[in-house]
């Protein structure tokens, strides 16, 4: 394909002059004025800048001067070809969006539309400042290509519904085989039935034991509303949660999507397992959801929460700041309380919770030496950022994603002063726009999966 650029760069890359934003024990500070020293993927010093160039061969430098540097945002759940179908769909409720539009639609899809859907998502995600996401979709052998040509880091599972039997779960073992630590570490594979209500004990139970023969985890669409809930109820006198816990499934590493309707039972046995909840409070508002997750009892039960995009087709855009800001005015108005999801546990969720998620949390969500080089440079310089009377209030509250300047993942640029390197999006745009006509049209009675209503 010609849609992409070569990965390039020298084997150091030094990030001059820079503010880093730093989260330990509670606390937010800044450091001022740094040096960030990049050897291959990660991160090897961070000095005080000297103000004095480095001009070598094998170092690349960033003047970094007034940008603050932020670990790379993490998006722990998204549908990223799903922006294919943005704008489409919209007010309706939710078994007309599955059931009328998103599943009929996704039977248009070709593995070639979902390569080039895949390279959007990743190119806007790359420009709001987010190096890692936890994709969830089909034709992935495509997604993992995206990601390898974009420079992006991913967790990838198929899409999987019970409907497909075995033979499809044994293709998606093939594609975890096929793909897992590719791109040089940047790609890890697990496996993806769709949810509880798509899939069936059966069939999870049959996931879970393939996810234990190929020690990898599980990526799920859990007790999204309150009428699936009811459904499990009614169906297994069991709640979505509890069912993946009988079948296995929450004995492997696990992102749970959204999660937005548990009991207190459910968490209580939600934090003795390996598992991580992945928020997306815009497609909870956009789809007139009575509540969204409750983050803060997650927090409180040490269960790590991630932000998420969902996909743009319920979500519109795959803003992970956007998702931050969200997250933290609804979960005040929800607490009637201005105290409550402080400044720190926001960020601690963006960039802790993220890593945790992704089961990285030793290589990333902190700049530290030893940790894997992704990076966002962040503009601080638009009226809307002054005064910065309190830089991580308007990290929060202020920044928007195009003051995203500089993104860097694995030690590798892949935008600089807002200009993408890895992805032509012209070529995109050119490529989307042919297959729009086609991958809009609705056939009656075709679809790939039914909601249950």
């Amino acid at each position: 394909r010609t849609g992409t650029f070569v990965l390039q760069g020298n084997a150091k890359l030094l990030i001059k002059n820079c503010d880093i934003l730093q989260l330990e024990n509670g606390n937010i500070s800044f450091e001022l004025k740094q040096d960030i020293l990049i050897t291959d993927n990660r991160i090897e010093a961070i000095t005080a800048s000297t103000g004095q160039p480095v001009d070598t061969e094998e170092t690349t430098t960033i003047d970094a001067q007034g940008l603050l540097a932020i670990p790379g945002l993490i998006n722990g759940h998204a549908h990223t070809p799903m922006v294919l179908f943005r704008g489409m769909i919209e007010d309706v409720s939710v078994e007309t969006w599955f059931n009328d539009y998103v599943f009929p639609l996704e039977t248009n899809l070709t593995a070639e539309d979902v390569y080039w859907g895949a390279l959007l998502g990743i190119a806007e995600m790359i420009e709001c400042g987010v190096t890692c996401v936890a994709d969830h979709y089909f034709f992935m052998d495509q997604v993992a290509e995206a990601v390898r040509d974009s420079g992006m880091r991913a967790n990838l599972v198929w899409a999987v519904f019970g409907h497909q039997g075995q033979a499809k779960l044994d293709e998606t073992s093939r594609f975890v085989e096929r793909w897992q630590g590719a791109a040089g570490g940047r790609i890890t594979t697990w496996l993806g039935p769709h949810a509880d209500y798509t899939t069936g004990p059966d069939y999870l139970r049959l996931t879970a034991q393939r996810a234990h023969e190929l020690k990898v985890g599980i990526h799920i669409h859990v007790s999204e509303t309150a009428q699936q809930v009811q459904l499990s109820l009614d169906q297994y006198d069991a709640t979505p949660v509890r069912v993946l816990a009988e079948t296995g499934v929450l004995d492997v590493p696990t992102i749970l999507a959204h999660c937005v309707f548990p009991t207190p039972q459910d968490i209580a046995l939600l934090a003795d397992c390996p598992t991580a909840i992945a928020h997306a409070p815009k497609t909870y508002l956009k789809l007139g959801l009575t509540q969204t997750a409750p983050v803060m009892r997650f927090r409180q039960a040490d269960i790590p929460v991630a932000l998420a995009s969902d996909g743009a087709g319920s979500s519109n855009t795959l803003d992970i700041l956007e998702q931050m800001r969200l997250m933290a005015l609804t979960r005040k108005q929800a607490a009637g309380d201005p105290t409550a999801m402080t400044i720190y546990e926001i960020l601690d969720t963006a960039f802790s919770g993220g890593a945790a998620l992704m089961q990285q949390s030793d290589h990333l969500g902190q700049i530290a030496p030893g940790k894997l080089a992704d990076i966002a440079l962040i503009r601080q310089d638009g009226v809307h950022n002054f005064p910065r009377f309190n830089p991580a209030a308007n990290l929060v509250y202020s920044t928007r994603s195009a003051d995203v300047d500089t993104v860097i993942c694995n030690g590798k640029l892949l935008m600089k002063n807002r200009q993408l390197l890895t992805i032509d999006k012209v070529k995109v745009k050119q490529e989307i726009t042919a297959r729009l006509d086609r991958l809009s049209q609705r056939t009656s009675g075709k679809k790939i999966a039914v909601y249950p209503a």
